[in-house]
């Protein structure tokens, strides 16, 4: 699947996911994976991934969301949501309504998630 195909028809999703990415590409090597559901943003494993609410949620939702994967739990209130799905393995759900949601302590984030996942 491409970018193109993915984002068929979310527009407003698509444009925030470009800054996004260019954030990404700016700490290094990472490939992408795009399935139907998700992007992930890989290293030598997946650190972060992008995808959109609304397909699967009903009522308001966020454009676009981001998770990203850490050992820790973080305490930041900006999370919608925080899971542990292996002992020492959390994952964090942000929701992103526009591209100045990405801002200096997201990229924090991706830089600390993507540097364990080399």
């Amino acid at each position: 699947m491409t970018l193109d195909e993915f984002f068929a028809g979310c527009d407003e999703s698509r444009q925030i996911f470009e800054p996004l990415h260019r954030v990404v590409d700016g700490l290094g090597p990472a490939k992408l994976r795009i399935t139907k559901s998700q992007i992930a943003f890989r290293r030598r494993r997946a650190f972060a991934w992008a995808w959109m609410s609304g397909r699967y949620l009903r009522g308001e939702h966020a454009p676009l969301v981001l998770t990203v994967a850490f050992q820790r739990r973080d305490p930041s209130p900006r999370w919608k949501e925080i899971v542990e799905p292996a002992p020492g393995r959390f994952t964090h759900h942000l929701e992103l309504n526009s591209a100045a949601d990405i801002d200096d302590e997201v990229c924090a984030w991706l830089r600390e998630a993507s540097d364990s996942a080399e």
